[in-house]
């Protein structure tokens, strides 16, 4: 009850960007005024929040402020994609404050390319001269499918040779930080919740664009995950994508030259380049408006069944095409006689760029370690 009380108030403080008062604080939280000064002098002590002035309520003496100190505390995320590998180090407030990427190595050695990742996981901290005892740990976001229980990815379509594959347990030993697994859309979803476009919203869908595609979601504050941790495939909604297979459309209605085949899943991303170049010839936006209309029913139809108010979209692929797709989609949206009848739907690009699964697979350490889980409750 001691942490969950704790994780309340630390989270009650990180949403208010102007800082909270212990009164304040005592409001927020329904918690007694007693037990706001005890947890906050642990965290003031701890050095994760400090004093951050005055606040002037009239008559009577001044109330002090308190804020998240984002440099007092990190998390590490790795995102494995099948065209690239990103690793970030981020602070409290979500911040990137180092990152790396290399492309993702063909041929299904597993074992030599999470070597590789826990490298890099080491390096990132190393180079920041960052103690590795204010690393809170290590998130990883990997694509679908998952054994989220047991940490490992099951099969992912574009990667082929990983079979059945503890990566969790693999880098946790190899790093020496504790890790969690999560699905890359998943992650995102949390990146949003915690420092990016959808910080206000408790009711939020994000759609993902990259090799492949994804959805996130959060209803009334709390991310859904499914029964196995593979909550979000997009194919029975119609809106499921591929890189590859936008590129191979393009070579063959002659859009792209055939120099631009894809081998493996990092070869999209040159083709990709090149088709967001030739958007406003018609065959091209032919292309870009079809995968519009395709992810924009998809998005209408979870919205409705949701209720969501806020859909965010990012990958790197959308970041590519965004200019072309954001414009049909959030048309749909606004004439979707389901959408918006009793509510406003934002629709927006992420703010975190093309690496939000990254980032938010550090964003799921800092969440289970800082935010308030009524789970943690539960008595076992």
């Amino acid at each position: 009850m001691a942490d969950f009380n704790e994780s309340v108030i630390l989270d009650a403080i990180r949403r208010h960007a102007d800082g909270l008062s212990r009164v304040e604080l005592a409001q927020a939280t329904g918690l007694s005024a007693q037990t706001v000064s005890n947890i906050t002098r642990r965290l003031l002590d701890q050095g994760v929040a400090r004093e951050s002035g005055k606040q002037h309520t009239g008559s009577g003496k001044p109330r002090t402020l308190l804020e998240v100190v984002p440099s007092s505390r990190y998390a590490v995320g790795v995102h494995l994609d099948p065209a690239v590998i990103t690793t970030v180090l981020v602070d409290l407030a979500g911040t990137v404050v180092a990152q790396r990427s290399r492309q993702t190595p063909s041929g299904g050695d597993t074992d030599r390319t999470t070597a590789d990742m826990a490298a890099s996981v080491s390096a990132l901290v190393a180079e920041t001269g960052i103690d590795d005892a204010r690393v809170l740990g290590l998130g990883i976001a990997a694509p679908g499918p998952i054994d989220a229980e047991a940490g490992w990815v099951v099969d992912p379509p574009e990667l082929p040779g990983w079979g059945r594959y503890p990566l969790r347990d693999r880098l946790s030993e190899a790093t020496g930080f504790p890790a969690l697994l999560d699905k890359d859309v998943t992650a995102a979803v949390v990146a949003e919740r915690w420092a990016g476009a959808a910080t206000d919203s408790r009711n939020l869908l994000f759609f993902y664009l990259g090799t492949g595609s994804g959805m996130g979601l959060a209803v009334e504050d709390t991310v859904l995950r499914g029964v196995s941790g593979n909550a979000g495939e997009v194919g029975g909604l119609g809106a499921s994508f591929s890189a590859r297979t936008l590129v191979d459309e393009a070579i063959a209605l002659g859009v792209l030259g055939t120099e631009y085949t894809c081998l493996d899943p990092a070869d999209a991303q040159r083709g990709l380049e090149r088709l967001a170049v030739a958007a406003g010839d018609g065959p091209a936006d032919g292309i870009i408006e079809r995968l519009a209309i395709r992810v924009g029913r998809g998005v209408c139809a979870a919205a409705t069944l949701l209720d969501v108010d806020t859909v965010v979209f990012g990958g790197p692929v959308w970041q590519l095409l965004s200019d072309r797709l954001l414009p049909t989609i959030e048309s749909m949206v606004a004439r979707s006689p389901f959408v918006r009848p009793t509510h406003p739907t934002t629709v927006t690009s992420t703010t975190l760029g093309e690496n939000v699964a990254a980032i938010g697979a550090a964003a799921l350490v800092l969440d289970r370690t800082l935010s308030a889980q009524p789970r943690s409750l539960l008595l076992v």
